[in-house]
């Protein structure tokens, strides 16, 4: 770890200013995805079904373990990118949360206050309560609009159309270069991978228009989709519908990288499914953001971070992300899933 750092020392100048001798220097921003697992507050929310994460539920979801919950995401936030630039995360999409309320604990925990994030959240009509949000460093990103993007799932065998979470779409400026940020939080796999593929399908094509959209105004538009997508970087609603591969080489026009293609196929992953490691958080880039412009970010690398205390010790699930709850038990933990976050870097 420590010959990492180094070599990624000699490379980069991180962001306060610190230097070292080398022929180049470059400015660094960490933007992340992390799904914090049913981050809810304790008080019941009209029309959701949330009884389950409230004091007199089964899970007995109380002021304490709320509180520990949300020191324990502050913890992880604030370390995260840490290795690479002192500053931490520009930018973090999240999901599994329920309220704005959640994310102004997390953005007035005392880890993360100095960072003064700010927050773009809407409430979606999934059913469980469960929205997506971004958190952002005004110092470096500033939004210039956002909307949530409606996902219409497909009717079930019966006819009944279930309800998701929708897609959330900022536009902003990081440093003054324009971004376009997708946060994704897709359909699962309940009732099977393939019977609940066409629900990942639809989520996808919501997204993939946006973006086509997009381009039609900005061709060389800089474009990041980050999320709990329920499908590996190599489905097919990520590498047809989506339309991203992990070989920049062979993308055609308008087709998105996506640097987790190789952490997958070498059996790397963010979450354990069905006792087996599945990669279902991912972060994507347009092709622009590979382009190695000294006056533009761009890609330059995707990371999972885990610290000891995130990773089971014992049991059955020993080695997978530590979990908040063992079913209706508490364990104490951050969440069922690795937070990951991509490295952009420009030349200063």
């Amino acid at each position: 770890m420590q010959i990492k750092k180094l070599l990624l020392g000699l490379l980069l100048t991180f962001c306060n200013a610190h230097t070292y001798a080398q022929a180049k220097q470059y400015k660094v921003v960490n933007i992340g995805f992390y799904n914090l697992e049913n981050f809810y507050d304790t008080l019941h929310q009209e029309g959701v079904n949330d009884y389950e994460f409230l004091p007199s539920g089964k899970k007995r979801y109380t002021g304490a373990v709320y509180l520990e919950k949300a020191n324990h995401l502050a913890s992880v936030i604030h370390d995260m990118g840490t290795n690479i630039s002192p500053e931490g995360l520009t930018v973090l999409g999240v999901s599994e949360i329920e309220t704005r309320g959640v994310l102004e604990e997390l953005t007035n925990n005392p880890l993360l206050k100095d960072r003064h994030y700010q927050i773009v959240h809407y409430n979606s009509p999934d059913v469980r309560g469960v929205d997506v949000g971004l958190l952002y460093n005004p110092a470096h990103f500033t939004v210039i609009d956002s909307r949530p993007l409606h996902v219409d799932l497909p009717p079930d065998p019966d006819g009944y159309r279930h309800k998701t979470r929708d897609v959330l779409w900022v536009k902003g400026s990081l440093d003054g270069q324009i971004m376009h940020i997708f946060v994704n939080h897709w359909p699962s796999r309940l009732g099977g991978e393939a019977a609940s593929a066409p629900n990942r399908a639809a989520a996808a094509t919501v997204c993939r228009k946006m973006i086509d959209s997009i381009y039609q105004q900005e061709p060389d538009a800089n474009v990041v989709v980050m999320g709990d997508l329920n499908d590996n970087p190599t489905n097919e609603s990520i590498t047809k519908v989506l339309k991203a591969g992990g070989n920049p080489e062979k993308l055609k026009a308008q087709e998105l990288y996506n640097p987790w293609v190789a952490y997958y196929n070498k059996g790397i992953g963010t979450l354990a499914y069905q006792d087996a490691w599945a990669l279902f958080d991912q972060i994507m880039v347009s092709q622009h953001l590979l382009e190695k412009k000294d006056d533009q970010f761009h890609f330059y690398k995707a990371n999972i971070f885990k610290r000891d205390d995130m990773i089971q010790s014992s049991g059955k699930y020993k080695g997978y992300p530590k979990r908040t709850y063992d079913f209706d038990n508490y364990a104490g933990g951050f969440s069922d899933h690795f937070p990951t976050f991509i490295t952009f870097i420009k030349a200063l």
